[in-house]
């Protein structure tokens, strides 16, 4: 059994090890995370549960965690020889190599966890559980006595800062989602379906061996720019639209989501670029402003916006201030969605908007101006690392400045 194709690569066994002894040692209780099941839809390949697979690095389906204080169990189901002539060969229990191929100490068959979690229920206050897993409620049900805690919460706490492993591995996947983006830019040209330029752009970060789409791609052009995740991506592009262009990978199980606005013809109408440099501005605006203890914020078309300076609140007050509608209202009312989030394992990592910034976070500024009368959506989005005195933006290479990018497209 080959260690590599089961545990997550670019994350070393230690630092797996090192997550798991620094939750455990917040625990009051026991932890149960369940790990994904071997997926029945010919459509979907399996993927880890991301929690699971953040304390773990453990790729394969129907595995279970047990954490304490005190001890740490992963428990393995059988291995069934006729399903692995369809998904190939897994790790038993009762293999001797189970404990160094999944880095816990004790590995125990699944069939043995009802009983393995009784018995720690015996002198554990409370369960910490993943919200809404049935399978987590169903273990529960023979502990209803006992207090019910997050565990989703919990590990959130760990997942906001990221480690230099995980940074590299975040700035591999938004190096191979740059080359996308450039790849649909050569693409791009009046005639052309917005699926064939999402086809190139994803074909590029797939051969660098990225697993999957880190979301949907988004490419809208003309009406579709101004749907914030339309994803159908089945127009056809005309000359004189604007075509936003949400696209990024996941490689080596972390993602990263960058956002490019072009024009379809080459070239912005004056109108465009009026309104593409309103929000570059406010996106630099936001970007200089980023610095651990600053606040990333929440929508400030929202009651709870505060008179608190947040990186929102930089870049909406910087659109609100810079531009008009055709009826001469500010731009504000037209960036309707928040300003960014947290990146890591999932595109959308878990991660408190309105808490300092910490050096190792890793966000997105993606701020967007919409507006549907006019056909025009202009969205600019990179994934920027916080550091020590500010912070690194991991997307730069894709250019942003008008001219740069008019000199791209179509070319």
């Amino acid at each position: 059994m080959a260690a590599a194709s089961l545990m997550a690569a670019g994350i070393s066994p230690r630092e797996y090890q090192d997550r798991r002894a620094e939750l455990r040692k917040s625990l009051d209780g026991v932890m149960v995370l369940f790990g994904a099941e071997e997926p029945d839809d010919l459509h979907t390949r399996f993927f880890q549960e991301s929690n699971f697979l953040y304390l773990s690095g453990w790729r394969e389906p129907g595995a279970v965690m047990m954490l304490t204080r005190q001890s740490e169990v992963l428990f393995l189901p059988p291995r069934d020889p006729r399903m692995e002539l369809y998904t190939g060969s897994k790790l038993g229990p009762d293999d001797p190599e189970a404990p160094k191929q999944t880095g816990f100490e004790r590995v125990m068959p699944k069939s043995a966890l009802e009983s393995a979690f009784l018995k720690v229920m015996e002198t554990a206050p409370r369960i910490y559980l993943i919200p809404g897993d049935v399978r987590g409620q169903k273990l529960k049900s023979l502990a209803v006595l006992h207090e019910e805690a997050d565990a989703a919460q919990a590990i959130a706490r760990l997942r906001m800062v990221k480690s230099p492993a995980e940074i590299e591995l975040i700035a591999k996947a938004t190096d191979a989602t740059v080359a996308a983006h450039l790849a649909g830019w050569k693409k791009t040209r009046p005639g052309v379906w917005e699926y064939e330029i999402a086809a190139d752009m994803t074909n590029v970060y797939f051969e660098r061996g990225c697993e999957r789409n880190a979301y949907p791609p988004i490419v809208g052009s003309g009406p579709n720019s101004v749907i914030l995740h339309y994803a159908a991506n089945h127009r056809r592009l005309d000359s004189g639209e604007t075509v936003v262009a949400d696209v990024g990978a996941e490689c080596s199980d972390y993602a990263t989501d960058v956002t490019r606005t072009i024009p379809a013809g080459g070239k912005f109408t004056p109108r465009q670029r009026e309104i593409y440099e309103v929000v570059l501005g406010a996106q630099k605006a936001a970007i200089a402003a980023i610095r651990p203890g600053m606040r990333l914020g929440i929508n400030a078309g929202t009651s709870q916006q505060t008179s608190q300076q947040t990186l929102h609140k930089i870049a909406y007050d910087y659109i609100n201030t810079h531009g008009h509608d055709l009826h001469g209202q500010p731009l504000g009312k037209y960036f309707v969605h928040g300003l960014g989030h947290y990146v890591g394992l999932d595109v959308h990592d878990p991660g408190d908007p309105s808490a300092p910034l910490e050096a190792g976070t890793v966000i997105t500024i993606e701020p967007g101006v919409y507006i549907p009368e006019e056909n025009i959506g202009i969205r600019i989005e990179d994934t920027v690392v916080v550091t020590a005195d500010g912070c690194k933006v991991l997307s730069a290479a894709l250019p942003r400045e008008v001219a740069d990018i008019e000199k791209l497209v179509g070319k």
